[in-house]
């Protein structure tokens, strides 16, 4: 009897949703936002299902175990979004003043 792997089984991505970002599959939360509600915000799993009542452990703890697994990826994409955010504050904040 062969086994099938199934190494993170409430994670896909589709190009199609969240312009292919990894999200938790039959929803569209991506898993970078769960990982900023965890690592950065100091979110326990049990208060991130709370503020996403359709998710479950389950699958926050895969989305945990997918980030430590791509860790440097996920945080280069954090960093990225960080500068991002900063460079519309700026362009916001100058049109504001003017």
């Amino acid at each position: 009897m062969s086994k099938a792997a199934i190494k993170h089984p409430y994670i896909t991505q589709d190009k199609r949703i969240c312009r292919g970002s990894p999200i938790i599959s039959g929803t569209r939360t991506r898993v970078i936002d769960i990982v900023i509600e965890h690592e950065y915000l100091g979110y326990t799993p049990d208060a991130i299902v709370d503020a996403h009542p359709y998710l479950n452990l389950s699958q926050v703890y895969d989305v945990l175990s997918y980030y430590y697994e791509h860790r440097e990826k996920l945080d280069q994409e954090i960093r990225e979004r960080k500068v991002q955010v900063e460079e519309l504050r700026k362009q916001h904040q100058l049109k504001i003043n003017e």
